[in-house]
């Protein structure tokens, strides 16, 4: 792969990154405030997990798959909006009280982990989009392997550095706020969350003929 190739790919993926806060964004602000960026860190490593399973099925053709089956993109599309909707109106009837940040049990440790990676996994369009995304940047007189590879850690890398910052600033507007953060953050996250769910809710998605 060309350096000028990696270098466009780099602006395109930080373009897209260049964006409101999406669903997983917002999880990861609201365990951030609530636990704290090193506990909340299992939900980044969830999210990571799942776009890494995303990029796998569409090197291997799941991306196509979904495209041409209206009913196999439907199913995944209404299980991601139930879902968002579901852990939205959690986060919105939260207490409004102080969580126990040192807590350190391998239960909460798997619900964080599971939060990032099935948010992250409720979207049907990510697939689509890696499978849209990785064959513009990619030298068919190059092995294919290795080309792959590289685009897919650099949007993870990405991806990682972008949630860490939003953990971080999840962190930030709770100390800011006080004892009344948890509640608030909670609140707009989940606000939020349920708006992105309709907002999937809402798209259409025409399956090649």
């Amino acid at each position: 792969m060309a350096l000028e190739t990696y270098l466009v790919y780099l602006a395109a993926v930080a373009v897209f990154f260049a964006t409101p806060p999406d669903t997983s964004q917002l999880l990861i602000i609201s365990n951030s405030a609530k636990h704290g960026l090193r506990r909340s860190a299992c939900t980044i490593v969830g999210d990571l997990t799942a776009n890494s399973l995303q990029m796998t099925g569409a090197a291997f053709g799941l991306a196509a798959i979904i495209a041409t089956s209206a009913s196999a993109f439907t199913w995944i599309k209404w299980l991601g909006v139930a879902y968002l909707v579901w852990i939205g109106i959690q986060l919105m009837l939260s207490k409004d009280q102080s969580a126990d940040i040192e807590a350190n049990t391998s239960g909460q440790s798997f619900r964080l982990f599971r939060q990032g990676f099935v948010t992250s996994m409720a979207n049907p369009f990510a697939v689509v989009f890696f499978g849209a995304l990785f064959p513009q940047f990619i030298d068919p007189a190059l092995p294919v392997l290795p080309q792959l590879l590289i685009l897919g850690v650099t949007y993870l890398i990405v991806d990682g550095a972008i949630l860490l910052i939003w953990g971080w600033l999840g962190v930030r507007a709770a100390s800011a706020l006080k004892r009344h953060s948890f509640g608030l953050i909670n609140k707009v996250c989940g606000g939020l969350m349920v708006a992105a769910a309709a907002l999937l809710a809402s798209k259409d998605f025409e399956p090649q003929q």
